[in-house]
């Protein structure tokens, strides 16, 4: 029976329904089965990151260990970003999907095998953080690139980018609220038991898809040639080139989540899981509001738009740092996580429109892992600082430097950006037509 009512499902054709301009790229049935997929995958997601976050500190007190997961799932993106995107976009990006996603699911059952027999340490949780860095650094690229072969038209692409982003905020505001209840009803280990069977959903809407739209590449140039072409068509446009800049500036200092969040319910607020699983949706609820007011805004876009919720985000920090160091309350900071949760998305899924929706289509992965290797490659350093700075002085004084630094990083990407949105809108047609 579920098979049947699962193809029915497949089959179902959206294009003879009305949608709300902010759901067009449902439209595309790659795309739809992909979205519902995501929806249940990216859920487990964050139930994981919240559980490791908070797996770490039962484990040890110390900020700077804390932090050294993050370097270590991050710093892959770094040293190998680039050369993922050479792969995605020489390989079916689908296929490549469905091995990283199998990879990321057996991650998490070990883990879950090792805390249920209580054999874990925290050598354990860095080599599993390690292995998934790794992972994600091909991931990344290849999903973001994929995401233009599952949409037909062009013109869906920023709406398509758009609602990907509210998945992702959907599952930051559900993922951490099941986790904190799950945490304190059967443990740490049932929430990496529960990630890795969610990624079951996504494999099989990526099993699931008629033959793509677009014809995956097959280019046969020296992968040496390919990074090089990549590198120099961020470096030769001026928009892309400076909105990398001004994404690696705030993913050092600006969205140090995985760091502040667990040391403020625990250190600064005294709250427990559950505390800590509020501020976490707090975020994710500011974050579905900024995503969801992108994706019914996509055809409108504007960098002045871009920077202003740039400015929001850091303003909502410096709030957030001094409110829990003056008048520390979890009522307090669930609101100005709220605040930071919008401005954080906002900013950061307009970024990732301008760059994907410019870069021309055979570039598109190797565009994406430059700009995601310096927006998410960076977060080692930037955990690194976030916790040294948290165990100098304390987690509200690090948030505090951390907003102060991205309003002056917005500041200077206003000065910095010498191209006006009839610039970037007349770049991306010229890309729609090549």
């Amino acid at each position: 029976m579920r098979p049947q009512i699962n193809n029915r499902i497949a089959r179902l054709s959206l294009r003879n329904l009305s949608l709300p301009s902010g759901f067009s790229a449902l439209q595309h049935r790659n795309y739809r089965l992909y979205f519902f997929g995501q929806a249940v995958s990216v859920t487990g997601t964050w139930m994981q990151s919240l559980a490791m976050s908070w797996l770490v500190l039962s484990l040890t007190p110390s900020a700077i260990k804390l932090s050294f997961v993050n370097v270590l799932q991050f710093a892959p993106t770094l040293l190998l970003g680039l050369v993922a995107g050479v792969v995605a976009d020489r390989v079916p990006k689908r296929s490549l999907l469905v091995l990283t996603q199998s990879i990321a699911a057996i991650c998490s059952i070990f883990l879950a095998v090792l805390i249920w027999t209580d054999h874990i340490d925290l050598w354990h949780v860095y080599l599993l953080a390690l292995i998934v860095g790794i992972n994600n650094s091909f991931d990344m690229p290849a999903r973001q690139a994929f995401v233009s072969e599952m949409v037909d038209n062009r013109e869906d692409l920023p709406n398509a980018i758009a609602l990907n982003s509210t998945l992702f905020n959907m599952g930051r505001l559900v993922g951490p609220a099941l986790a904190g209840l799950i945490l304190g009803a059967f443990g740490v280990a049932a929430c990496f038991t529960i990630d890795a069977f969610s990624y079951v959903a996504v494999i099989v809407s990526l099993l699931m898809m008629r033959r793509l739209p677009k014809s995956e590449s097959k280019q046969r140039a020296n992968p040496l040639d390919s990074l090089r072409e990549g590198l120099a068509y961020v470096r030769s446009t001026p928009v892309v080139a400076s909105i990398v800049v001004f994404a690696g500036m705030v993913g050092v200092f600006g969205i140090n989540f995985n760091v502040w969040m667990p040391l403020l319910a625990k250190q600064e607020l005294s709250t427990g899981p559950g505390g800590f699983g509020l501020l976490m949706s707090s975020l994710g609820i500011g974050s579905l509001a900024g995503a969801l007011t992108l994706a019914f805004r996509s055809k409108n876009l504007s960098l002045s738009r871009m920077v202003a919720t740039a400015l929001i985000l850091g303003t909502a920090e410096v709030l957030l740092g001094v409110a829990t160091e003056l008048a520390p309350s979890l009522i307090l900071a669930m609101v100005i996580s709220a605040m930071v949760g919008y401005g954080m998305t906002s900013t950061m899924a307009m970024a990732n429109t301008v760059v994907q929706s410019t870069a021309p289509d055979e570039l598109r992965g190797r565009v994406m892992s430059v700009y995601i290797m310096v927006s998410a490659g960076v977060a080692p350093l930037g955990a690194i600082l976030a916790g040294a700075v948290a165990g100098a002085a304390n987690t509200s004084v690090s948030i505090l430097l951390g907003g102060i630094i991205t309003t002056l990083s917005a500041i200077w990407l206003v000065r910095s950006l010498q191209v006006s949105p009839q610039q970037l809108v007349r770049a991306r047609s010229r890309n729609a037509a090549h």
